[in-house]
């Protein structure tokens, strides 16, 4: 099988690629800066709402995965770096689309990036793959996101929007941010810890994707978090168990907004109670069901 994955270099691709290709597959990844050798071809692109030579790695590949995008934690969000996040998952959507639909032999799914921050700040509301948008930005985000991949959806190709919640690991992602104040025995949760953290351990997101990449009967929207969402306090209190450290010392939502601004009331201190009802329903198995499970795993 042929696999492209736009974003590949990054901390879900890189491990989605070593998977694919772990299984015997061939894999080309494009990324706008070229690095790295061996099993997986780099392919360099330019991911501005155009096509160019990369495209004709898209032209009979059997799957094209969308992981492309700044970085939504990677700077405080001014105007412009607001302006970046959304630009550059449009665009670059954008541009894999237009290569889907002029290729001579399109791929049969494309598997496109999107998050739960798509159904906005929900309290303990559970909310499956049917819940309504939120109003925020990072909503107004994944739906502009959604609606350009929506577009590759044909006969030929079918469309999942992979919308993923927080993803855990010990060598990138959110987690080892967090982890420095427990070491040093100050971790707790963050806010009130009410709000609800949608998790999923990296090796079921990775073998999710995978299984929605073969499944003919996924298509449209899918929660890829784990069936068991829980508030940031239980989350920290899970954590501090994990590593065998106290979790008692919350961070102020004042001090979060003050360092962090717009970007801590969307990241930190609200959250969604996202249920994977679709991959439920159709019998994927989860290998960690429980944040316990998943954190004594990592640790």
């Amino acid at each position: 099988m042929r696999v492209v994955i736009a974003g590949g270099t990054g901390f879900l691709g890189r491990s989605l690629a070593d998977s694919f290709t772990a299984a015997g597959h061939a894999v080309a990844v494009l990324s706008r800066i070229v690095t790295g050798s061996g099993v997986v071809t780099h392919v360099p692109w330019k991911p501005d709402g155009s096509t160019g030579p990369w495209a004709s790695h898209v032209d009979g590949a059997d799957v094209v995965v969308n992981l492309a995008g700044e970085s939504i934690a990677g700077a405080r969000w001014s105007d412009a770096h607001k302006r970046r996040i959304l630009e550059s998952r449009v665009q670059a959507t954008r541009s894999l689309v237009s290569a889907i639909r002029s290729a001579a032999r399109p791929p049969r799914v494309f598997l496109s990036g999107s998050a739960v921050g798509y159904y906005g700040p929900r309290g303990d509301e559970p909310v499956d793959e049917a819940g309504a948008p939120g109003e925020d930005f990072l909503a107004n985000v994944c739906r502009q996101w959604e609606a350009e991949a929506a577009r590759a959806a044909g006969d030929r190709t079918r469309v999942v929007f992979v919308r993923t919640g927080l993803v855990l690991a010990r060598d990138g992602g959110a987690l080892p941010q967090m982890l420095p104040p427990f070491w040093f025995g100050a971790g707790g949760p963050v806010g009130s810890g009410r709000q609800y953290w949608p998790w999923i351990h990296r090796d079921d997101w990775v073998s999710l994707v995978r299984w929605a990449a073969d499944a003919d009967v996924v298509s449209g929207p899918l929660n890829v978090t784990a069936p068991a969402p829980v508030t940031n306090k239980a989350f920290a209190q899970a954590l501090g168990r994990a590593m065998h450290r106290p979790s008692f010392m919350p961070a102020p939502a004042f001090a979060l907004r003050l360092i962090l601004g717009e970007m801590a009331d969307a990241l930190l201190l609200s959250g969604q109670r996202a249920m994977p009802a679709k991959a439920t329903e159709l019998g994927f198995a989860f290998r960690y069901n429980t944040i316990d499970d998943a954190l004594r795993a990592l640790f």
